[in-house]
């Protein structure tokens, strides 16, 4: 069997194309690496280089060894470091999956200051408002705004709840009249987010009393800022977060429907998936994110 050491003291000196210099670059005697590729000369039956006073060269049987053994090498050399930078809280690549809006409103601030604090972590990031599966996209871990997770097949840490509201532009009630209970709302007018194509169910309360209500199925999108920009135009009615919504309340640009009533909140959470042990690099990507989090409650500050 061929050992990977070979290989690399062969790809070393035809790089070099110096024994000496091989050596030097491995951290090994000089005299250790001509034993080297004698040795492997011997196993493969074969002349692998050609010494001349100048230099060294491969043989055309070196040359075809090293093409076939390099690629072989190389993903050896590349998975050992990706293992390496794993295990290590403060070096390696970091691959997470975010909501559009979140991502776009939140994350800039928190890879900005997390690059900072951790320059030998690159992170690789997934914008979308579909709920991946972080087993089957690779993914580290999933930013997620939602209801209380249902999936048993993932690990999930909350950080807080979301507070959103159902929010039109006023413009909208120069045509329909303003609601004052759940019950007035017209399913033709109001919008749903979902990344299933289905209409949303809107839990409310006031006093004491809940009701719920089923959103329309004329405009349905899994982007909430799509329909922000419906709900600005004057199309409809939409229930959205308040990092989404909180500069267009405060400009009177939309305005919040039966202010009276609230509307259960989301949870903004992470998703891993189902990790023995929490690789230290996602360990410190989560408790970077969360302290971020909790220093800005509502999600509001963002922008």
């Amino acid at each position: 069997m061929i050992e990977l050491k070979p290989i690399r003291v062969l790809r070393a000196v035809s790089d070099q194309k110096s024994f000496s210099l091989a050596a030097r670059e491995l951290g090994i005697a000089p005299a250790s690496a001509t034993r080297i590729i004698a040795q492997l000369e011997k196993d493969l039956g074969t002349q692998l280089l050609v010494r001349t006073t100048r230099q060294v060269s491969l043989t055309s049987a070196g040359a075809t060894v090293l093409a076939q053994y390099r690629p072989l090498l190389e993903g050896f050399e590349e998975v050992t470091r990706n293992l390496q930078r794993a295990n290590q809280p403060d070096k390696g690549h970091l691959r997470l999956t975010a909501p559009v809006s979140l991502g776009v409103a939140l994350l800039p601030q928190v890879i900005s200051g997390f690059r900072l604090a951790y320059p030998n972590i690159s992170v690789e990031i997934n914008f979308t408002d579909t709920l991946l599966d972080v087993i089957e996209e690779n993914c580290d871990l999933a930013v997620r705004v939602s209801g209380p997770p249902t999936d048993k097949s993932t690990i999930w840490r909350k950080l807080c709840e979301v507070p959103r509201h159902m929010i039109a532009a006023p413009s909208l009630f120069e045509r329909i009249p303003r609601p004052d209970h759940p019950r007035d709302l017209n399913p033709d007018f109001l919008m749903s987010y979902s990344a299933q194509g289905r209409s949303e169910t809107w839990e409310f309360s006031h006093a004491g009393s809940k009701v719920s209500i089923q959103a329309g199925g004329k405009v349905i999108s899994n982007n909430g800022d799509f329909l922000y920009a419906l709900a600005v135009a004057g199309d409809g009615i939409c229930v959205l977060p308040d990092f989404i919504t909180y500069k267009g309340l405060a400009s009177g640009q939309v305005e919040q429907v039966m202010p009276n009533w609230s509307i259960t909140s989301l949870w903004l959470t992470l998703y891993y998936p189902p990790y023995e042990q929490l690789p230290p690099i996602v360990g410190t990507f989560a408790e970077y994110f969360e302290a971020f989090v909790q220093s800005h409650p509502n999600l509001e500050t963002t922008a």
